[in-house]
């Protein structure tokens, strides 16, 4: 069990992303990702300006529409520029999860392919922007000493 902050609601540490609407974040998410809504707030006009949802269990990321948490806070999509942070995240058959994101609209940036290290993974872009990288585990990794150890 993660390490929750004082109310007991929240881990010590979630990653936040900035989406353009939020509702249609939670709707692509939970199409594509299988991400579970599990909170959102709306501001008085009743437009959603806070939503967090979860993977398996756990607090996957908060997400906040444009321009809510200052003016220069805004998607990859918007500005053009890559995000600076990978998001990866393991599931249990990357290849389901890859057929399913791409029908939801997932933009594909690497068909799934085995690693070195034992992973099997696929990146996918959603529609803000944000490069999501899924795996799954099919092999040990095999460290080989290297020449000059």
């Amino acid at each position: 069990m993660p390490k929750m902050a004082k109310d007991d609601t929240m881990p010590w540490i979630s990653p936040a992303i900035t989406v353009k609407d939020v509702e249609a974040g939670l709707k692509f998410y939970a199409d594509a990702f299988s991400f579970e809504p599990a909170g959102s707030m709306q501001d008085d006009d009743g437009n959603t300006n806070y939503a967090h949802m979860l993977y398996k269990g756990q607090m996957v990321l908060m997400m906040m529409p444009e321009m809510s948490w200052g003016k220069n806070c805004r998607t990859p999509a918007s500005t053009g520029v890559e995000a600076p942070i990978g998001l990866y995240v393991y599931c249990d058959d990357v290849d389901v999860l890859y057929q399913q994101a791409k029908q939801s609209g997932a933009k594909v940036v690497e068909e799934p392919v085995d690693m070195f290290w034992g992973d099997r993974l696929a990146r996918l872009q959603d529609p803000d922007g944000y490069v999501w990288t899924f795996a799954t585990k099919v092999a040990e990794y095999q460290q080989v000493e290297s020449a000059g150890a």
